[in-house]
């Protein structure tokens, strides 16, 4: 696959955990690039460089999600790269998983961006399927945790568990865990909004690819997330939280966002349609 390249954005990872993700990499696509873009105070994970295939660069500084993979998304638009992922340092798969998406986007070249079914490592499906959120949406998912019955009532729409997360689906916001992108589609739309530090970046990506490509859920490849939610247990990472929704909003509309509305009930009357 010398058309495929991917790009790991790290920031003081865990290296063991890292490690898995590089070699899950490797192993799947032998011939394509990955680039190590470290935003670390230091370059400890500069020793983790073994294989040739691996472009390490050492910012020096935390320049963001966004602005790291942007990097190697400039990298690939200059190459021969047809598709690129988007790789997040706490993820693992088998070797079967790119070949499989490769095959699936190089048959249906309407397809911008395809997301696989993503796991818990205990086998737990993450519902990474996702409708457009509103602010109020965000407020009750990130501060009201604990109201169990409303946030499984509010999550059973906009995570779309009624699908069974079992069949091709086409959702206009998947998650920047891993995105397995076309890189035309990026010539086109755009890379991430550097402006978004950390968090919602994949949402703003992921919507604006939705607009003139199909964005796909496709199960019948299995990838293994750690998802740390580290925003739950640090300030400083819920204060970009908070910064950057105010940033997406402010972009797209806050309570007043016509194309999110069209979006979202035009993906649920779709899927309702098919899963009935």
């Amino acid at each position: 696959m010398r058309d495929l390249s991917a790009s790991i954005v790290i920031y003081k990872s865990n290296p063991d955990l890292l490690l898995h993700a590089i070699n899950s990499f490797l192993k799947s696509a032998r011939v394509s690039l990955l680039y190590l873009i470290d935003n670390s105070p230091t370059d400890d994970a500069r020793h983790l460089i073994t294989d040739p295939r691996i472009i390490y660069l050492f910012n020096n500084q935390n320049l963001g999600f966004g602005a790291g993979h942007n990097i190697a998304l400039k990298a690939a638009m200059k190459s021969s790269s047809k598709y690129h992922l988007v790789l997040n340092p706490d993820v693992y798969f088998n070797e079967k998983v790119i070949p499989d998406l490769y095959q699936f986007m190089e048959e249906d070249h309407s397809i911008g961006l395809t997301m696989p079914k993503v796991l818990y490592p205990d086998g737990r499906l993450q519902p990474l399927c996702r409708l457009l959120p509103n602010p109020s949406m965000l407020f009750l998912r990130r501060f009201f945790r604990f109201h169990k019955k409303l946030l499984e009532k509010q999550n059973l729409a906009h995570e779309l568990h009624f699908s069974g997360y079992n069949k091709i689906m086409d959702v206009p916001f998947l998650s920047g865990c891993f995105m397995f992108l076309r890189v035309d589609a990026l010539r086109q739309i755009g890379l991430f909004d550097e402006r978004i530090f950390l968090y919602t970046e994949d949402m703003d990506l992921s919507r604006r690819i939705h607009q003139q490509f199909r964005t796909v859920f496709y199960p019948h490849a299995t990838i293994y997330h750690h998802h740390q939610r580290g925003s739950y247990h640090n300030v400083q990472l819920l204060f970009h939280n908070i910064k950057s929704a105010i940033r997406y909003f402010n972009k797209w509309g806050w309570f007043f966002d016509r194309e999110r509305k069209i979006i979202n009930q035009r993906t649920l009357l779709k899927l309702q349609n098919e899963f009935q």
